[in-house]
């Protein structure tokens, strides 16, 4: 190779290496890079979603249903994830962190700062676009790494439901801060993208990046490049057959190379086929779960009052900010429970679930539970059936699915969460209703207050 040569394939390095995230020091520690890049792409991802349910009563009203900020808050994330199999491999993981913030930074100044229900709403649409885009993401990033950045991103998921539904008790409840400023100073959080994924994440596994990638046969190539390519298992699965080495990376990344009609169903039915075998073992449990906790969360806790002297509460609207930290309380301790406790029969706490959505709806219209606490550790037993089905869903296709259709899989499942947390959100927007009126129908008007 001659000198000019060199200098030019120097020179590419350099520039490859610039945009990648900087190492620490080597005295730091790569699982501890790792973990702690992972527990933060989950918290901050989540606690936007959260803090906007923990505000759903104070940003419409005690006469709104709930579940209409729920619903703006899981519908857009639904679409990004039940679409994004069919594109999302043309999008570097580094353009998408960009991606992120911008959606996130700006959806939650629009619900700080606007006064009207649409805006406000306009600006969840927004937050959750982001949410749902990066839990996809992250998911498919944990491919690339040890199970530790699985079980890590889990911790940070239930970390942000703690953090997010106990910071905004503390600041409006406790405190008695502004709405408007708690979400605003919330809306720089995502800012933290930037620092986890470009300075603190590490280099992924070379073994399970080079099994992932139809061109990573270069040894001199790192393997973050492959990652910022987004040349995966899911790619492959969309644009061409897994094993297909001809097709290079940039006609995969290219948008000027169009595709015919007879390409495109081609390719969208490749991937149907593919979601078929991850439906009954893993996306329906998931989604059972999470059609039982927030029908719960969002239709029925609003109703879930008894007389204020009877509660540790000053206003009634305590109660709802308070039943969701508890409920994100046991959320976090299950999601962080995996390296303790594992549960392989996904439909145990999917049915328990359903069974504390019989409870509670029954406690709702009758009021046999003869006081608020039990109600409360209801509530926290919920998140923990909640939380648990959620990472061991995850772990268990990480440890069945092939390691060439794992990434897709992450991927998909993650679909059935969102896709449950619509459904409860259409159910919840009448059960609230009904349980409301039943409630003032039968002399307990708490529900109004």
């Amino acid at each position: 190779m001659t000198e000019s040569g060199l200098l030019v394939e120097e020179r590419e390095l350099e520039l490859e290496n610039a945009i990648q995230p900087q190492p620490l020091p080597p005295t730091t520690s790569s699982r501890s890079r790792l973990f702690a890049a992972f527990w933060i792409y989950g918290l901050i991802n989540n606690v936007l979603y959260v803090i906007i349910l923990s505000a759903a009563l104070d940003l419409v009203g005690a006469d709104v249903p709930k579940a209409t900020v729920l619903l703006a808050d899981v519908m857009p994330s639904f679409f990004v994830k039940l679409t994004a199999p069919f594109y999302v491999h043309r999008i570097p993981y580094k353009i998408r962190i960009f991606i992120l913030v911008a959606l996130s930074l700006f959806g939650m100044q629009c619900v700080a700062l606007t006064t009207s229900i649409s805006a406000r709403l306009f600006g969840v649409v927004l937050a959750s676009s982001s949410s749902g885009l990066g839990e996809l993401t992250f998911l498919q990033l944990t491919h690339f790494y040890s199970p530790l950045s699985m079980a890590a991103f889990s911790s940070g998921t239930g970390g942000a439901g703690l953090a997010g539904s106990f910071l905004y008790l503390v600041a409006t409840t406790w405190l008695r801060l502004s709405v408007r400023g708690t979400i605003f100073a919330s809306s720089l959080l995502p800012l933290l993208f930037f620092f986890a994924f470009f300075w603190i994440m590490p280099l992924p596994d070379p073994h399970l990046a080079s099994q992932s990638s139809t061109f990573a046969s270069s040894a001199r190539t790192p393997a973050y490049s492959l990652i910022q390519h987004e040349e995966s298992s899911m790619s492959a699965s969309v644009s061409s057959p897994i094993n297909d080495d001809q097709e290079s990376l940039h006609s995969r990344i290219d948008f000027s190379k169009s595709q015919s009609l007879e390409q495109i169903m081609e390719s969208m039915n490749r991937t149907f086929s593919r979601l078929g075998p991850l439906f009954f073992p893993y996306m329906l449990p998931l989604m059972l779960v999470y059609i039982g906790e927030y029908v719960i969360n969002q239709g029925i806790s609003p109703t879930l009052l008894f007389p204020i002297e009877e509660m540790p509460f000053t206003y009634y609207r305590d109660a709802y900010v308070t039943y969701g930290t508890l409920y994100q309380l046991g959320v976090f301790i299950s999601r962080s429970s995996s390296p303790f406790v594992r549960i392989r029969r996904l439909y145990v706490p999917a049915t328990l679930q359903l069974v504390n959505v019989v409870i509670l709806t029954v406690q709702s219209m009758y009021a046999f539970i003869p006081n608020v606490y039990i109600i409360m550790i209801i509530i926290f037993y919920e998140g923990l059936l909640g939380g648990a089905a959620y990472i061991n869903t995850f772990l268990l296709v990480s440890e069945t699915i092939a390691i060439e259709d794992r990434e897709f899989a992450m991927g998909a499942v993650g679909v059935s969460d969102s896709g449950g947390i619509v459904v409860a959100g259409t159910i919840c927007l009448y059960l609230e209703t009904f349980l409301c009126a039943y409630q003032k129908a039968n002399g307990r008007p708490y529900c109004g207050m």
